[in-house]
């Protein structure tokens, strides 16, 4: 939410909803601002304060103040006299790096740092934004926009395929849907990981405290299923190299379930990856990691290969990127140190 959503915002005769939460299980008793404050980036309590006085936040339909206690299972809603921003697609012409495109779908390499869609006060410089720009009357998901069948994190690089037609939107969501899509990742995760290759599994849902992590959970009951197989690549002592291969496609997922085994991903601020977690005290090896978060200030995950049938030909289609130059770059960076340094004790 950006600052300006709330901004000259009056009551009106007809609402529209820009958020809606629901509460988790394990939802702590908490102010319905404080809560607002943790899931919608850009807010400011001041005007989530504000929007409450104008009886634009609601708890289970019924509008509430700023001190209303959000509990387990509540239904919590940002209804704005305006339509939300992200339903005002601007066309921008913004270059696309397109691997692969014909008359159903196209397949592209999106670069680190390009959000996929408007919100949370992204509403300009999207894909979606520059998909309107290259493409007309693309077929609109589930969630009204235009083309995307999936989609990757803002500080994520890698493969995406954008449906042209309302016929390989469907074909291709329903393969997403039934797991019969390839999506490999490639990682850089802290630690030595113990095991050369394994599979993480357990419910994801968003995080009790942290409301923008999502967190695995025991209760089966909580979030919705999760599952990564992975395989070591290489190992430098400190830090590992993993592939990652989704057989569901969860927010966050390899993120939060890397963390979830003790191996958060390298310079993953969001999940605590961007401290020092592994190695020595010393200050010579505190600089070698330091120099290692500037070539490489984002997130160290890739969406290297993807794979899908064709909705047309049926032809299985596969494709593949090479890992972006900032993760190749700090890969050979801890390569040549695990080269000159000896491990007293593997890292786990």
């Amino acid at each position: 939410m950006s600052q300006e959503v709330f901004e000259n915002e009056e009551l009106d005769d007809e609402l529209y909803e820009h958020y809606k939460f629901i509460s988790p299980k394990g939802q702590s008793i908490l102010r319905v601002d404080k809560f607002l404050m943790q899931l919608i980036e850009n807010a400011t309590r001041n005007k989530i304060q504000q929007a409450a006085e104008r009886g634009n936040i609601f708890a289970n339909g019924i509008p509430v103040k700023s001190n209303y206690k959000v509990k387990p299972f509540d239904e919590i809603k940002v209804m704005l006299s305006h339509p939300p921003f992200e339903n005002h697609i601007i066309p921008e012409n913004i270059p696309l790096d397109i691997v692969y495109e014909d008359d159903a779908l196209l397949v592209i390499n999106k670069p680190v740092g390009l959000v996929v869609h408007p919100g949370h006060g992204n509403y300009t410089g999207t894909l979606v934004n520059a998909l309107a720009y290259h493409f007309d009357n693309l077929p609109m998901n589930s969630s009204e926009r235009p083309g995307l069948v999936h989609r990757i994190d803002k500080n994520t690089s890698g493969l995406l395929v954008i449906a042209k037609t309302e016929s390989a939107m469907t074909y291709l969501a329903k393969q997403f849907e039934d797991k019969t899509t390839e999506r490999e990742y490639i990682a850089i995760v802290w630690g030595n990981v113990k095991e050369d290759e394994g599979t993480i599994e357990g419910n994801l849902a968003r995080h009790a405290v942290d409301r923008m992590q999502m967190a695995v959970y025991a209760d089966p009951n909580i979030g919705k299923p999760a599952i990564t197989h992975y395989k070591v690549l290489e190992r430098f002592g400190y830090v590992t190299v993993v592939s990652c291969i989704l057989e569901t496609g969860r927010t966050h997922q390899i993120r939060a379930h890397m963390k979830y085994i003790g191996h958060p991903l390298f310079n993953d601020e969001r999940y605590g990856g961007h401290l020092i977690l592994k190695g020595t005290t010393f200050t010579k090896y505190k600089q070698f990691v330091e120099n290692c978060f500037k070539i490489l200030p984002r997130q160290a995950l890739h969406a290297k290969t993807l794979g899908f049938e064709h909705p047309v030909t049926k032809e299985y289609m596969r494709f593949d990127t090479e890992i972006p130059d900032d993760m190749k770059e700090c890969i050979e960076k801890w390569r040549n140190y695990s080269k000159s340094h000896i491990f007293d004790q593997p890292e786990d």
